[in-house]
């Protein structure tokens, strides 16, 4: 199983944030009650109380580590963390707003599991979800690339599913079930500083799998295959090194009933 590190995750926090911000931007009203899906170590959760200041905010994670971060940076009475796997997790009662930010593309046969979740919503509630969908940037083909190859591709079986999708696929389930859909795409130019920026930023999420996977001096061959490969595709200038990181939104409004 992987595991997640909150400090390696949060090394570059304004970028990862900014796609947060901007799904949130998109959404209407005043819910009173709101479920983030993945919080990760709650860095978010300012956000929201900031956009909704009166609203019960409850954030879930599977990543022990993430929430023991969330529970212990947050002082916010209103505000509440629960361990738990999305993927079979369920509201006690209806909620004004479910949003989740970069967990879908982890969730197996995550269209069922958005369908099965959107029933918690209350009418004139919302979903709103962001994902990156970047698996065909060099970043990721390199990735993968490299761990298809001896001697790591033993160690790396399985560990190879596209991840991402796009917006039409959130556009027809939630117009199938009735609702008012807004879905985009949007790529962001992040602009890094420092050395092997790309796979310091990759090591805290997509790559952290494969390089769990193989054991300590295997792991070190292939994270000096691996940035080398970086460096040349992501070369660095004088003010920085620019990842292009692409990601799917999509922020769907219950109407009065579901069909």
């Amino acid at each position: 199983m992987t595991t997640w590190d909150p400090a390696r995750y949060l090394q570059f926090a304004d970028d990862r944030s900014r796609p947060f911000v901007d799904l949130i931007g998109r959404i209407d009203g005043e819910p009173a009650t709101i479920v983030d899906l993945g919080c990760g170590p709650g860095h978010l959760t300012a956000v929201l109380r900031r956009r909704w200041p009166d609203a019960a905010i409850h954030g879930v994670d599977s990543s022990p580590d993430m929430v023991d971060r969330a529970v212990a940076d947050t002082a916010d009475e209103r505000t509440t963390y629960e361990l738990a796997d999305v993927a079979t997790w369920t509201a006690t009662e209806p909620v004004d707003l479910i949003v989740s930010n970069a967990l879908f593309q982890w969730v197996p046969d995550q269209l069922d599991v958005v369908r099965r979740l959107a029933g918690s919503v209350a009418p004139g509630g919302t979903f709103a979800l962001q994902v990156p969908v970047n698996h065909d940037a060099p970043s990721h083909r390199l990735l993968h690339e490299i761990a298809s190859r001896p001697p790591y591709a033993a160690q790396t079986e399985g560990l190879h599913a596209v991840r991402g999708t796009r917006g039409e696929v959130y556009l027809d389930l939630f117009a199938d079930l009735g609702w008012a859909v807004d879905a985009w795409e949007t790529t962001y130019l992040h602009v890094l500083p420092g050395e092997d920026p790309v796979f310091d930023w990759i090591s805290g999420t997509g790559a952290r799998p494969i390089l769990q996977a193989l054991p300590d001096g295997l792991r070190d061959e292939f994270v000096t295959a691996y940035k080398a490969a970086l460096r040349e595709a992501y070369p660095a200038r004088a003010w920085g090194t620019v990842l292009p990181f692409s990601r799917t939104f999509a922020v769907a409004r219950r109407q009065d009933r579901l069909r």
